[in-house]
């Protein structure tokens, strides 16, 4: 038994060691209500370099840039809670989107809609899931980023919330990809799309 306050993280420290020893590109985040914090620390993932600037009063700023070909990938629809973050922190960047629905019989994810930048290829995605449960609309995203050609260490998962079945099944599945996630819990607060968009 944990900590109490490792048991409000949803998983015990114990637990958890175990998880991220099994999964060394798996990153927790300490727990928080703010989606900005995930992918702020999502971006410190991307490839930067050192860049001098002269501001206004004359002096020399010494400070980081990032390498040119990032973008984001949003699951539709809760995936689109996360843009805002994502455009507070680089305004320019380009985002593209994936709608993934699931078979009302089989519940098997299919894709319905999927529209990338003509060079994702070449580019770093955050892609941009908020909740996982089976982790089985992730496998499908990712499947498809890399039917364009995105290399799988090209891509870092954001997201807030995951049970322990979807992180441990996404990443065997594609053990090069990066996962940041602010909660790992065996009951997935799915209803967070409707509270989002006040749909519920």
């Amino acid at each position: 038994m944990g900590t109490p306050e490792e048991m409000h993280m949803g998983i015990t420290k114990s637990k958890f060691q175990n998880l991220t020893e099994d999964i060394p590109n798996l990153k927790l985040l300490p727990s928080n209500d703010q989606i900005r914090l995930v992918i702020e620390e999502s971006l410190n993932q991307l490839p930067f370099s050192k860049m001098d600037i002269v501001t206004p009063t004359g002096a020399t700023y010494h400070g980081l840039k990032y390498e040119r070909g990032n973008c984001g990938v949003s699951v539709i629809r809760s995936g689109e809670a996360m843009e805002q973050g994502l455009r507070d922190c680089c305004r320019s960047i380009r985002i593209g989107k994936i709608l993934i629905e699931s078979d009302a019989e089989t519940h098997e994810a299919r894709i319905v809609y999927a529209r990338f930048p003509e060079d994702i290829a070449q580019r770093k995605v955050l892609l941009m899931y908020p909740i996982m449960s089976t982790g089985n609309t992730i496998i499908k995203a990712v499947n498809v980023l890399k039917e364009h050609h995105v290399l799988e260490e090209n891509i870092i998962l954001s997201n807030l919330f995951s049970t322990p079945m979807a992180t441990k099944c996404v990443l065997t599945t594609f053990p090069q990809l990066k996962m940041l996630t602010s909660e790992i819990h065996q009951i997935a607060p799915n209803h967070f799309g409707q509270k989002y968009f006040g749909t519920d």
